[in-house]
């Protein structure tokens, strides 16, 4: 590891943590005994260079040693050994550029071209205090390469252009949106995902296929005893990815509001699928639930969005999909790109099956 020295000129000569802090180094110093508080310098100094913008004064490391007790070349040592703590100054928007050979084999480098050119030499921090970047080794979003996390969240998927863009946003104090910076969600395959589309696969029916565990000798096999021999009536196979009937119906303990519901012949409908994030498979649950148009989407309030994300069991998901914004657009007659891309059968996970 490279010697890294801390920089003692630009630290001043004192540093308090923030009031707000105070509750959170309780917490860490409550998970440890009195006598073995020491355990904690990890998370004090993070907490510290939180509260320094952005990187550790010597100061600080001062601070946190008297708060545990320790020599204060002790926590020098841990600092100066972790590189997730800085040393010196950064910039309001600090980027930590992922250079380990998944990103460096998808254009790691090229960003550091942006990053060099936009910002300046690694460390380097912009005249207005805005920017300042670094490389990294593996920040752990390898499926997502190449990527950069600035502050605390991680953009992904980058290129050229939209790293370049993203720093220019930051440079003028507009917002900036984390995450993949193309059209798929999380990790998941651009478009949406291809392959483990079969319901049967996680409905539990063919749990039911084999009676006994795999490759045990034929004497060992264990049957499956009947519903009979158990004294038990034979039930339908458990499903893991939709409601029972039943349920549709008894919807007393769905927290929130349930949206209004229509009747509509078929030819009224709209296609849910041109939304992003609904499927066949939700567009089929929605419509159970009375739910077929843009417009109705459109019109749920925050207690609609809840019962329904409560529902159907996946909370958090309307508003990171924008559903609501998007039904907006295609109730009023506008087109999204992803609308645009379902209407021309260039989405396979928006096809109902057979198509």
């Amino acid at each position: 590891m490279a010697l890294r020295r801390f920089d003692i000129e630009a630290g001043g000569d004192a540093f308090a943590f923030r009031a707000e802090t105070e509750p959170t180094i309780a917490f860490w110093l409550g998970k440890y005994p009195e006598a073995r508080k020491q355990s904690a310098v990890i998370p004090l100094l993070w907490l510290a260079q939180k509260d320094n913008d952005g990187w550790l004064s010597e100061p600080a490391m001062r601070a946190v040693a008297d708060r545990l007790d320790m020599p204060y070349i002790r926590v020098y040592e841990v600092a100066t050994f972790y590189t997730m703590f800085r040393l010196k100054p950064v910039g309001k928007h600090h980027i930590q550029l992922c250079g380990t050979t998944p990103c460096m084999l998808r254009g790691a480098n090229d960003l550091k071209t942006v990053c060099e050119s936009k910002i300046g030499k690694k460390f380097a921090v912009t005249d207005d205090g805005k920017l300042s970047w670094e490389e990294v080794e593996c920040l752990g979003a390898c499926a997502n390469a190449p990527m950069v996390q600035i502050n605390d969240d991680y953009f992904e998927d980058l290129t050229v252009d939209s790293l370049g863009e993203i720093i220019e946003r930051l440079r003028n104090g507009a917002e900036v949106e984390p995450g993949p910076q193309v059209d798929r969600i999380n990790s998941a395959p651009e478009g949406g995902t291809d392959v483990l589309t079969d319901d049967a696969l996680f409905d539990g029916s063919r749990n039911r296929t084999c009676p006994g565990l795999p490759n045990l000798p034929e004497a060992e096999v264990i049957e499956e005893p009947t519903p009979e021999a158990i004294g038990k009536s034979e039930e339908a196979p458990p499903t893991n990815t939709k409601r029972e009937e039943t349920a549709l119906v008894d919807v007393k303990d769905v927290a929130g509001e349930r949206p209004e519901v229509a009747e509509m012949d078929e030819a009224e409908r709209d296609n849910l699928k041109e939304i992003k994030g609904i499927g066949p498979v939700n567009e089929g649950q929605l419509n159970e639930l009375g739910i077929y148009t843009f417009a109705q989407v459109a019109a749920w309030t925050p207690a609609n969005v809840d019962w329904v994300e409560d529902f159907l069991s996946f909370p958090g998901r309307i508003a990171r999909e924008d559903w609501i914004g998007q039904a907006k657009i295609l109730a009023g007659g506008g087109e999204t790109d992803f609308s645009k891309r379902v209407e021309a059968g260039e989405v396979d996970s928006s096809k109902d099956e057979g198509e």
